[in-house]
């Protein structure tokens, strides 16, 4: 089973610094019967304009995943702990209860942009507070987080694969999945998302899409086509 969700249907934001899409409730965006999907809390994609930053904040127990599409960031906790990430690197935070953490558009003349996501974590899993990887530009298929670093993929504290698609137009790539739900993101450009009990699901740029009770799911590019499964049995 497929359920889409159009990219006008999520919720916005425009403070002029900042620009936002929120698939799930965040900030002043609130709609009670999207408050997440199984473990996936957050799913948002920000513009943070030339020489800006976000106000330190503290988290509930999630792992933050972050993939740069544009510029280059900085991320600095209140214990001391910094990273920088640039385009086509995905960066992996993981929370601890009462630290604060800020994150930075370090250019003072390019747009930050990024896709973030908050995942539950298991409190007594222990992860480096820190997590970078490197996406590979030719590779059509990156798995970019697991429970156990499968493949090189940064390490989740919880049962949650995240799965990066990078396609030309009429390409196919078939995701297995682990459970019974995941969560499909176009990034940029527009597919048929295609399962066995459903056929196919068009998608444009930016849209979303429940999937349920699916052992796979089929992305056929129509364009050239950057998206994220995130498999999501718990």
């Amino acid at each position: 089973m497929i359920t889409s969700r159009s990219a006008q249907a999520c919720g916005k934001a425009d403070y002029g610094w900042l620009q936002a899409r929120y698939t799930f409730s965040f900030g002043h965006y609130f709609d009670p019967k999207l408050l997440g999907y199984a473990s996936l809390r957050v799913l948002n994609q920000e513009v943070l304009a030339p020489g800006t930053s976000l106000q330190p904040r503290t988290y509930p127990p999630v792992d933050v995943l972050n993939l740069i599409l544009q510029g280059e960031a900085e991320y600095r906790d209140s214990n001391g702990n910094h990273i920088t990430a640039r385009t086509g690197e995905a960066l992996l935070l993981a929370t601890q209860p009462n630290v604060t953490w800020c994150e930075f558009n370090l250019s003072k003349e390019k747009p930050l942009t990024r896709m973030q996501l908050w995942l539950d974590a298991c409190p007594e899993h222990e992860n480096p507070v820190l997590q970078r990887v490197q996406i590979a530009e030719n590779a059509r298929h990156t798995l970019l987080a697991s429970p156990n670093s499968a493949e090189h993929s940064l390490q989740l504290r919880q049962q949650v694969w995240v799965h990066h698609v990078m396609l030309e137009s009429n390409e196919t790539q078939t995701i297995r999945l682990q459970g019974s739900r995941a969560y499909l993101q176009s990034i940029h450009g527009s597919l048929y998302a295609i399962t066995h009990s459903q056929g196919k699901e068009e998608l444009e740029c930016g849209d979303g899409a429940f999937i349920g009770e699916e052992e796979s799911v089929t992305l056929l590019a129509k364009t050239p086509l950057r998206a994220l499964v995130i498999d999501l049995p718990v």
